[in-house]
């Protein structure tokens, strides 16, 4: 099986489908990737913000690929 990292679109999207892609890729709840990123965004003071959007800017939407 090939897996393939894409940002999800929809419903499933909440903020630039990353973790909702990141959940389909690792077989895991999106919530709890979103829960994850929202607390090392506010104890790393907002870095990760910076990496959201390097991520949203390089990994391509679902079925465009």
């Amino acid at each position: 099986m090939n897996k393939r990292l894409f940002r999800v679109t929809g419903k499933e999207a909440m903020f630039l489908g990353i973790c909702g892609g990141l959940g389909k890729y690792f077989d895991l709840d999106p919530t709890l990737i979103r829960v994850a990123v929202a607390l090392i965004t506010f104890f790393s003071f907002g870095t990760l913000i910076i990496a959201y959007f390097i991520l949203a800017m390089i990994i391509p939407k679902e079925g465009t690929v």
